[in-house]
């Protein structure tokens, strides 16, 4: 399994940004895709994630309503639209993947680092005026 991110940068805040992971090595379709953000000195914790198969979407409340997540199936590549961004919004974005679902009944999963199955290198977004 590889994911490799790009498009990170730095932006002024209330700039825009879009992020790539593009995912090869598995059933592209078949699992959860997402992003988890480290901002310096803090923990990393999940920001966007997508089923794939089913289309069910997490966003960390933060960024609901500025990030947009959605997949490319033919080039097996998940995308992170950052709107409206903000300084908080810094830290390195790594690509993750879980195997299968992000709910087990009315658990939520992914937000959870011990079901992450594969991680990204990470790209670094910095906002910043």
């Amino acid at each position: 399994v590889q994911l490799v991110e790009s498009g990170g940068g730095v932006v002024q805040p209330g700039g825009s940004l879009r992020l790539a992971c593009e995912a090869s090595g598995f059933t592209f379709d078949e699992h959860s895709i997402g992003w988890f953000r480290q901002a310096p000195g803090k923990e990393r914790k999940a920001v966007s994630f997508l089923d794939i198969r089913d289309r069910n979407t997490f966003y960390e409340d933060s960024v609901k309503g500025r990030f947009t997540i959605s997949s490319d199936n033919v080039k097996k590549t998940v995308y992170l639209q950052m709107s409206d961004l903000r300084p908080e919004d810094t830290g390195v974005y790594y690509c993750a993947m879980k195997f299968g679902r992000m709910w087990d009944r009315s658990t939520l999963l992914i937000t959870s680092l011990k079901f992450i199955e594969h991680w990204g290198i990470g790209t670094l977004v910095t906002v910043s005026s």
